[in-house]
């Protein structure tokens, strides 16, 4: 069982996404460059089979971002976005636009 303070751990802030690539040699991956607010990172995320590059622009997401940076397929995510889903993901968004780097509490 995870306590509150384990969870209060998580930095989990709305994002933008500024761009997003297809992973060369990866069937699920996206690499998805977004925005914090204050900064820009790279994360990969499964969900190439679901969602169109083209059509995440400018979409609003959730993250955490303070993970650990991970090495996939010789590319470095710095975070990870929140879906929910076992067989299709399906994005973790805020119902209304929401000032990019803010918190969720």
């Amino acid at each position: 069982m995870t306590t509150h303070d384990d969870f209060k751990k998580l930095d989990l802030r709305v994002a933008e996404i500024l761009d997003a690539q297809r992973v060369d040699g990866s069937e699920k991956l996206l690499k998805l460059k977004i925005s914090t607010g204050d900064e820009e990172r790279q994360i990969l995320a499964g969900i190439a089979k679901f969602y169109e590059p083209e059509k995440l622009l400018g979409r609003q997401i959730i993250v955490v971002i303070n993970l650990e940076p991970r090495k996939l397929m010789g590319e470095e995510s710095q975070g990870m976005l929140l879906a929910a889903g076992d067989e299709e993901p399906i994005l973790l968004v805020p119902d209304k636009e929401a000032p990019v780097g803010s918190k969720i509490r």
